[in-house]
């Protein structure tokens, strides 16, 4: 038992120290793991430290006076928006636009401020009607019922306007030529003369060309004794618009009147070369020079006529061999190159002369309408028939309208010819 004791005590010991070598090596070899954790760590370090201290090198660290900004949380809202904005803000500013709610880069320009804009255009501050019972009626209402201007008035300020239309390219010319006399050339060539200067603001003037004594200075009050020789005479002497006017009649509607020379021996004298002298003298103050033509229309005077021509009109009567006269001479101008200006010419179909009435003046108007761009009918009236001084205020409403429409219908050939 004894010996059992013995080898049980041994076994003891032997367990003890086996287990306490290990606990010894696990603790002498838990410094060398630790040192070796500590080294690689230390490694690590002094490598990213390098790192560091190379880019450190490579920043600059001198003192600067460049303010940091603050970045918030609503700037950075912002900051998201501000591409969608940018994407609807436009540069060609519109006033459609803006009101559809476009956002612009630019501020609105003065351009914008239109009248069509900025002022009121309602009843009350409307102009007053001119008729009288729609004017007392707007007045008496204390102008809060305007009820405008009726059909036949703004049909009338309408036309006002053709007429008055401004004429760009400098001063036109509109010579009224026919081949046979006594069909009203003259009278229409007043009519149409004075229907312009009453309704435009620049100056009109009509030039009597005829070499055989022509008649267009009686057609208004004389004033002056000087005639188209004096105006060729006295040209290099004329200095301006005040020189000029002593040498014309004006008549009440404006128009002026440039006589041809009263001496028949004269008159033939007056060339080509006349005409062009009178012709650029009245350039200079007058927006459109009509030209009374003579009768024929191979005398020399026609060839600088036509060929300054802005526009033409062509005088027929109602008579048979007047009208086949005067399809004549719109061939004999298609046939000399001046096809254009037939196109865009207009017929003045005189029918005060009796034997209007056993003709059948559609038929004659239907045949012109193929040659020309209009045709113009003017009634009889007595004030043109005793072809003496004519006052525009005394013809007939008919007469008077008639002249309105030609000169409308010229004014919009020179503007906009065919």
């Amino acid at each position: 038992m004894a010996k059992k004791d013995k080898n049980s005590k041994a076994d003891k010991v032997d367990f003890l120290s086996d287990n306490s070598a290990d606990k010894f090596d696990s603790v002498s070899s838990a410094p060398e793991s630790s040192e070796l954790e500590n080294s690689e760590r230390n490694s690590d370090n002094s490598f990213s430290m390098a790192e560091v201290a190379i880019e450190a090198g490579s920043i600059d660290l001198t003192p600067g006076t460049s303010s940091i900004q603050v970045v918030t949380e609503e700037s950075l809202s912002l900051r998201e928006q501000a591409p969608e904005v940018q994407e609807l803000r436009r540069s060609n500013y519109s006033r459609r636009d803006s009101l559809r709610g476009e956002i612009f880069d630019q501020p609105e320009p003065a351009a914008m401020l239109t009248a069509d804009r900025l002022l009121d255009v309602s009843p009350r501050n409307r102009p007053a009607p001119d008729s009288a019972l729609r004017r007392i009626l707007y007045f008496a209402t204390l102008k809060l019922v305007n009820l405008g201007d009726s059909l036949k008035v703004r049909e009338r300020k309408a036309l006002d306007a053709r007429i008055g239309a401004p004429v760009t390219g400098g001063a036109k010319f509109v010579p009224v030529l026919t081949r046979k006399g006594g069909v009203g050339k003259t009278t229409i060539t007043t009519l149409l003369g004075m229907a312009m200067a009453i309704s435009r603001e620049d100056r009109v003037i009509a030039i009597d060309a005829n070499p055989d004594r022509g008649t267009l200075a009686e057609r208004v009050s004389k004033s002056t004794r000087f005639t188209v020789r004096d105006v060729v005479n006295r040209a290099a002497a004329i200095d301006g618009f005040t020189d000029f006017s002593t040498m014309v009649s004006r008549d009440e509607t404006r128009l002026d009147v440039l006589a041809s020379d009263s001496d028949p021996m004269l008159s033939e004298a007056f060339d080509e070369g006349d005409y062009n002298v009178v012709a650029d003298m009245t350039a200079r103050y007058y927006s459109i020079v009509l030209t009374d033509c003579g009768t024929g229309i191979v005398h020399s005077v026609m060839r600088p006529t036509l060929q300054r021509a802005s526009g033409l009109v062509i005088v027929s009567g109602g008579s048979v061999d007047e009208a086949r006269l005067a399809s004549e001479t719109l061939t004999w101008l298609e046939a000399n190159g001046y096809g254009d200006l037939v196109r865009n010419s207009v017929v003045a179909l005189n029918t005060a002369t009796q034997a209007t009435r056993l003709v059948k003046l559609d038929e004659i108007e239907q045949h012109f309408k193929t040659r020309v761009r209009h045709v113009v009918r003017v009634p009889y009236d007595p004030a043109l028939a005793a072809g003496s001084v004519i006052k525009f205020s005394d013809l007939k409403p008919g007469t008077r309208q008639a002249a309105r429409e030609l000169a409308a219908l010229v004014v919009d050939g020179l503007n906009n010819p065919v």
